[in-house]
């Protein structure tokens, strides 16, 4: 028996797509290779006639379930792994060399947790500060033009994801923390870094932007982040107590 993705768990995510027909043609990519849950950020411009004329008649009830959102980290905060796209590369940049191994990756993950793939901007695609959303990140294989129609990719990915198969039943892979739940720990952690000195308070971001790309190689579970904040939580309370019994010590001298 094959095992394959659970298309159900897996949302495909526009962030701030600029034109209503690459939404229809997305949607339309989708029905294509079974997937059916769209998720739309900030667009430019959202025109649902538009839309639907690139979508078809077929890929209408992508259409009609389509997510709307004003934000990223309100769109990104139900899932548990979050997967960008890119077409550049380098050290700032770790990707899986091309969506056929990525898919592969995602039949176990998706089976108890809920996956987004996301794709960026027609003109500019995922900016740095998208970026830290993700866990990982993929990257489609051109012939020396990177640049893909942003319907194009989200066809090339849905395909290779209702193509994976594995031959044997994957290794459990259990629930992961959402996203919402990272983002608390992680504005948490900064918080303390900056309390003990670790971080600079006016340039945290490189720093926390590392702090990200390990955790994430970890596939930190809800339990594992709870055990993290709880770790903060005494970092504070100790410093504040440690702050106070100073000035105490203060007055009495």
């Amino acid at each position: 028996m094959t095992v394959g993705v659970t298309r159900n768990n897996i949302s495909i995510v526009l962030q701030r797509p600029r034109y209503p027909e690459n939404i229809g043609s997305a949607a339309r990519a989708m029905c294509n290779m079974g997937l059916t849950s769209l998720v739309v950020v900030d667009p430019d411009i959202w025109d649902e006639q538009r839309i639907r004329r690139l979508a078809t008649h077929a890929a209408a009830p992508v259409v009609d379930r389509i997510q709307r959102f004003d934000s990223l980290d309100t769109a990104l905060a139900s899932f548990g792994h979050v997967v960008g796209t890119t077409a550049r590369l380098g050290g700032q940049r770790p990707v899986i060399k091309s969506p056929e191994i990525l898919a592969q990756i995602l039949i176990p993950l998706s089976a108890n947790n809920q996956v987004a793939i996301l794709f960026g901007s027609e003109d500019r695609g995922l900016t740095n500060d998208d970026l830290k959303y993700c866990h990982q990140l993929v990257n489609i294989p051109t012939a020396g033009f990177a640049s893909l129609n942003l319907a194009q990719a989200v066809m090339v990915v849905c395909y290779c994801l209702s193509a994976a198969a594995q031959a044997n039943p994957p290794a459990f892979c259990p629930r992961l923390a959402k996203r919402i739940e990272l983002d608390h720990m992680y504005a948490e952690l900064a918080a303390a870094l900056v309390q003990i000195g670790y971080m600079h308070p006016q340039n945290p971001d490189y720093w926390m932007a590392r702090i990200r790309r390990f955790f994430s190689r970890l596939s930190l579970r809800a339990g594992e982040v709870g055990i993290i904040r709880g770790i903060c939580r005494q970092i504070h309370w100790y410093g504040d107590k440690r702050y106070a019994d100073g000035l105490k010590e203060r007055g009495k001298a």
